[in-house]
């Protein structure tokens, strides 16, 4: 089988200034990948470049050997809550059925069909007592999972999301990443930019450590080790003793 994702030599830039420099990898299916890294690191422009959302400098990327406009509809993304207008006017599950759009063809709208499996997908990550409510209404936590809900009604090959822990509840976050697992176990690929390298470990089976350039990238025991992390936050040691592991 071919790999999921295919980066070779990706190059990115803001006015000028250089955020992504010489990054290459590759991803087989059935993986769950967190990307880490410090602040300022890349990570959510790596993301949104692997999604076209921003021009790249040169490099090239594939999906199954594809490109991003051959296999888009196979590429789920959830963003960041503060990339999302909370105050639309859409209900949860008007939301969801969002995510039942691109495989419906165009000029097509959904019907019952389309309504059922969204409902379904709510119930999925527990929110189908809340299908009636304004997404604006929802706590950060139950947002995240309407969105979660979304990217599950496409029925994608490819999951991204960006910071979907960030701001939500305890429960929230562990219905989350029990999704996420389910999805790798079920041969899907997940990639995930993530700041809390306390639960690195436990959530991913991949890491991708970033630091404008690939510090590293492979399984979480060969990627999550102190002299690696070293690496990337350049001397940065503080988080070293909040993960219980000594330079």
């Amino acid at each position: 089988m071919s790999a999921a994702i295919t980066v070779e030599h990706l190059y990115v830039s803001y006015h000028g200034n250089e955020a992504i420099k010489d990054v290459s990898f590759s991803l087989a299916p059935g993986n769950l990948v967190g990307v880490i890294g410090p602040n300022g690191a890349g990570k959510s422009t790596l993301l949104k470049a692997l999604l076209d959302l921003i021009p790249k400098d040169k490099g090239n990327i594939t999906y199954f050997d594809k490109s991003i406009a051959e296999i888009r509809k196979q590429i789920a993304y959830v963003p960041q809550r503060n990339d999302i207008d909370w105050t639309f006017p859409i209900t949860v599950l008007d939301t969801v059925l969002l995510g039942t759009y691109p495989k419906l063809g165009l000029f097509r709208r959904p019907k019952k069909e389309q309504r059922e499996w969204a409902y379904q997908c709510l119930e999925r990550v527990g929110m189908e007592a809340f299908s009636r409510r304004q997404i604006g209404e929802l706590s950060g936590g139950q947002q995240q999972r309407v969105f979660l809900a979304r990217a599950l009604a496409q029925q994608s090959e490819i999951f991204f999301l960006d910071e979907p822990f960030v701001g939500v509840d305890l429960a929230s976050e562990e219905t989350i990443i029990a999704i996420l697992k389910q999805l790798k176990d079920s041969g899907k690929t997940i990639i995930v930019v993530h700041h809390d390298l306390n639960k690195a470990s436990a959530y991913f089976n991949q890491l991708i450590l970033l630091n404008r350039e690939l510090i590293s990238f492979g399984p979480v025991e060969d990627v999550f080790r102190p002299d690696i992390l070293a690496r990337a936050y350049r001397g940065e040691f503080s988080f070293m003793k909040e993960l219980g592991v000594g330079l």
